[in-house]
């Protein structure tokens, strides 16, 4: 069998829709290649101004032509708010797409104690690091964007042995598996899209944490959500549905506890803090990262 490779270079902030995409028409997993020579135990970060190529691959056959345009689509659309390239294409053998798309994904610090690794890739972890395995070909949730990046950073700053967490569009669920690798007692993961609680699902078995999270398919509220229950909430979604949930953010977050509010644009902030805040949290501060932000709250 051969296969097509398509390519695309992009900002980081756009990998993940990128992915999705990707994920969605492509066969066989989502390669995601960033730049590397920098050393975060040195205290150095990725240079947000390079970008990072998403890979996929199609089997040629009568499918491909209707998934490449797919993609084509998906792309020309990202490329309206973002100066991505346009698709590089590459025919390849069966052979060379079995080891391909592994040359692109490799291991990402987030922080000094927070590193994601595919899960094919040998990685000796340090005595002080929490890594978390994830499957390429399940790329939504990656950590390269700014908000996935900014929570998990919170969360390593946050997070003590025994805390109970609930993430809210957990995704990927790469923020409760980070939280419960930081040592928290339980997370309680909500997500809407039932593909998404799939790949979660796999993810947490990947990292032999079923007993330390659930994932469950739904919305806030949630008849399992108790007032008071949380040490920390988190919600990496939007700001309309920041908005939406403010109360039952602060509802379910015990008093003195942390709420994590992130997936919103600089340009939106205002209605989630106004939100949360008349719901009965402080804003304790407001982290960004480009055109994003993350909101930091204590519940009173």
């Amino acid at each position: 069998m051969k296969w097509l490779q398509l390519s695309v270079s992009t900002p980081p902030e756009f990998v993940e829709p990128l992915s999705q995409i990707f994920y969605r028409y492509g066969h066989g997993g989502v390669a995601v290649e960033q730049p590397g020579g920098y050393n975060p135990d040195e205290g150095e970060t990725l240079d947000p101004t390079q970008w990072v190529t998403v890979t996929t691959y199609l089997p040629i056959n009568d499918s491909t032509k209707e998934r490449r345009n797919h993609i084509d689509v998906g792309v020309r659309l990202v490329a309206h708010v973002s100066p991505v390239e346009g698709l590089e294409e590459r025919e390849i053998e069966e052979e060379e797409w079995q080891d391909a798309w592994k040359e692109h994904f490799d291991v990402l610090h987030i922080t000094d104690r927070v590193v994601i690794a595919p899960s094919w890739k040998e990685y000796t972890a340090k005595p002080h690091e929490a890594v978390i395995t994830l499957d390429p070909g399940m790329a939504f949730g990656t950590g390269h964007h700014p908000t996935t990046r900014m929570c998990l950073e919170q969360l390593d700053k946050l997070v003590k042995p025994g805390m109970d967490l609930i993430d809210v569009g957990c995704g990927s669920s790469i923020l409760s598996i980070a939280a419960a690798k930081l040592g928290a007692r339980h997370v309680f993961g909500i997500e809407i899209d039932s593909v998404a609680v799939n790949v979660a699902k796999q993810n947490i078995r990947d990292n032999d944490l079923e007993h330390t999270i659930r994932p469950v398919q739904g919305s806030l509220p949630h008849p399992d959500v108790m007032a008071d229950a949380y040490d920390i909430a988190i919600a990496n979604i939007s700001a309309k549905i920041v908005i939406e949930i403010s109360s039952e953010l602060v509802r379910a977050t015990k008093p003195g506890g942390k709420i994590i509010a992130s997936g919103i644009l600089d340009e939106n902030k205002t209605g989630p803090i106004d939100a949360l805040t008349a719901a009965g949290a402080t804003l304790e501060s407001t982290l960004v990262d480009g055109d994003w932000v993350t909101l930091i709250c204590t519940v009173s």
